[in-house]
């Protein structure tokens, strides 16, 4: 066991934990931070996407050890009220049937939009690759990134 500093949504969080426990556990058991999900554990589904340094990384095969002090965003990160774009527009789209995936694909789209403000068909199938849904709800996933661009766009010409 080591104690470990993360930076977890902007606050730091430290963690007992074996260094090579992956960053999903240390997420949702040590820092109680629930949203991101545990999926496959082979970091092939993406249901525990999470944003490391501004980058979707899957939490569940990361060890915890390697990204100590090392900026972390999960889903709760994004917003406390829904009012990021992209939650707004998952809510718009009514883009989830059972869910579980939904705070992966989340976080997978909120970075994709925000390395690329107005993404084509290629762009979001590209940035979303690998991330599954077992209720198939990716044509309204790739419509709900559509709005979500719309959206931020739409605030950034008010500004």
């Amino acid at each position: 066991m080591a104690s470990i500093t993360l930076k977890i949504n902007n606050k730091s969080v430290t963690v007992d934990a074996d260094p090579k426990m992956p960053l999903l556990w240390a997420i949702r058991d040590l820092a109680g931070l629930t949203g991101t999900k545990y999926g496959c554990g082979i970091a092939q589904c993406g249901a525990c996407t999470v944003h490391l340094e501004g980058t979707p990384v899957r939490s569940c095969s990361l060890p915890v050890g390697s990204v100590a002090g090392k900026n972390i965003t999960t889903i709760e990160g994004l917003s406390d009220n829904n009012s990021h774009p992209v939650q707004q527009a998952w809510i718009e789209e009514q883009v989830p049937q059972c869910g579980y995936c939904q705070s992966g694909q989340i976080m997978a789209a909120a970075a994709l939009l925000k390395r690329n403000a107005n993404p084509s068909d290629k762009d979001i199938d590209a940035a979303m690759q690998g991330l599954i849904c077992r209720c198939g709800t990716y044509p309204r996933i790739r419509k709900a990134i559509k709005t979500a661009a719309r959206i931020m766009n739409t605030k950034a010409s008010a500004k």
